[in-house]
């Protein structure tokens, strides 16, 4: 099977891409993309090394170079070594600040009737029942937990 896409590099581009395999603190895929360029490259100053050879030196694999070359040349080279921005945003947040101060504010009151303490369960219960949020994890009440459960004293951790 005959390669679909050709990498072929000009001088400049090399010259660029030896400088980012060479010096200076980059990301490591940025690194790897960059010598896998200058290996894969057939034009008159590349080595013309076989896809199969330089995914075996490099630790790859055939169809991520196949992946990189097709970026290469339908959408140059800043867009084969960079990442891709994302398309959509990121999740949003459904508990910010005015969560975490009622959180705290019901983590420092007093305990409910009977309870020695606040455990997260009761705390979870207590935030929907009072409709301060609709639903919410217990997970999520100890991740914004005022004091973190792992700074709490010995013993008197409480689960779920």
């Amino acid at each position: 099977m005959s390669p679909q896409y050709r990498v072929t590099l000009a001088k400049e581009e090399r010259k660029d891409l030896e400088a980012i395999s060479a010096k200076g603190r980059r990301a490591a895929r940025t690194v790897l993309y960059a010598r896998a360029l200058l290996l894969l490259d057939a034009g008159e100053h590349g080595l013309k090394w076989v896809i199969t050879q330089v995914a075996e030196v490099l630790g790859t694999t055939n169809r991520s170079l196949e992946h990189l070359k097709k970026r290469f040349v339908e959408e140059g080279l800043s867009a084969a070594i960079k990442r891709k921005e994302r398309e959509t945003p990121p999740r949003e947040i459904q508990f910010g600040g005015e969560f975490e101060a009622h959180l705290l504010a019901l983590a420092c009151s007093d305990a409910p009737a009977g309870k020695k303490r606040w455990t997260v369960r009761l705390l979870a219960e207590k935030m929907v029942e009072l409709k301060m949020v609709p639903s919410v994890s217990q997970m999520t009440v100890c991740l914004s937990s005022p004091v973190p459960l792992s700074e709490q004293p010995r013993g008197e951790v409480v689960g779920f």
